[in-house]
């Protein structure tokens, strides 16, 4: 599978903030893709996702766009399929569908949301892959779930290609859901921990074989942040050093079985770090991945 990479672009609605620019730059540099994060509730001004990337999506061409990763609880999930049919439509095909059980059990009390249980999140991830899905290819769905249901539910039109769905996932049953049900897997490396990452990415390989699906056809891909300093300083991001260091941390990820990166450039002068990983870090990993 071609080793692809992602650039995170910030939610931030502040005055100086302009995704767009930095969406259509992530282009001209050659990136893959461009995620964006979902919390809409907080004191920081920002934009709601789906929203800034349909934005973002009119202005550019040809790069993709990932949710890294919808919360399940916040929309329902049958109008997620509505919403992904119709913006994968409009972009020609260019969006990856990220989807989480939900981190901020905050954000869900603050909107007047019930808090799932640590099952019900992870059951209702895997029934809302299980709706999008029927939804997509069934011509009417019905399904009962504990946490979500449709009834004789039709979708026109359908997608005209398979939307990826890729799932932010960490424990045991929800790695299993990953593997029995996505297309791919993204972590945040600061959450699984860089000496556990491998072994995490393999109960999803295990889970893909155990539910008959090759673990080859889904696409690993690691959420990181990332500083390039020479100053020897290296706890302010999951990866961080000199271009030489940060290219061989990259390139070990892709040893490891990764087949994509989504990078969060960290610190000052953010236009300098995503020219320099573009120019000079990502070429050597490239390289590296053969």
């Amino acid at each position: 599978m071609t080793l692809r990479f992602g650039l995170d672009v910030s939610t931030s609605a502040a005055a100086d903030a302009d995704p767009v620019a930095d969406a259509r730059r992530a282009e001209e540099l050659g990136f893959d893709f461009v995620s964006a994060s979902d919390h809409p509730s907080g004191t920081h001004p920002t934009y709601e996702t789906w929203t800034m990337l349909t934005w973002i999506a009119a202005a550019t061409t040809h790069i993709h766009l990932a949710t890294r990763v919808l919360g399940v609880p916040y929309r329902s999930p049958a109008m997620v399929a509505k919403m992904a049919e119709s913006l994968d439509r409009l972009t020609g095909g260019r969006l990856i569908l990220g989807l989480g059980g939900g981190a901020s059990d905050e954000e869900f009390r603050a909107y007047g949301l019930g808090v799932p249980s640590p099952r019900d999140k992870i059951d209702g991830l895997a029934e809302a892959v299980r709706i999008i899905r029927g939804l997509w290819t069934e011509p009417r769905l019905t399904l009962q779930g504990r946490l979500y249901r449709t009834e004789d539910a039709p979708l026109e039109p359908k997608p005209t290609r398979p939307i990826p769905i890729w799932l932010g996932t960490f424990g045991p049953r929800a790695l299993a859901v990953t593997g029995q049900l996505a297309d791919g897997w993204i972590p945040t490396l600061g959450y699984a921990g860089p000496d556990r990452i491998a072994g995490l990415r393999r109960r999803v390989v295990d889970a893909a074989r155990s539910a008959g699906r090759d673990p080859d056809a889904l696409t690993y891909a690691c959420n990181l942040t990332i500083r390039i300093t020479d100053d020897g300083e290296t706890e302010s991001a999951d990866v961080a050093g000199s271009i030489e260091a940060v290219t061989k941390q990259l390139a070990d990820l892709v040893i490891i079985g990764f087949n994509a990166v989504n990078l969060m450039p960290v610190g000052d002068e953010r236009e300098r770090q995503v020219e320099l990983l573009a120019t000079r870090v990502l070429p050597g990993v490239r390289n590296a991945g053969g």
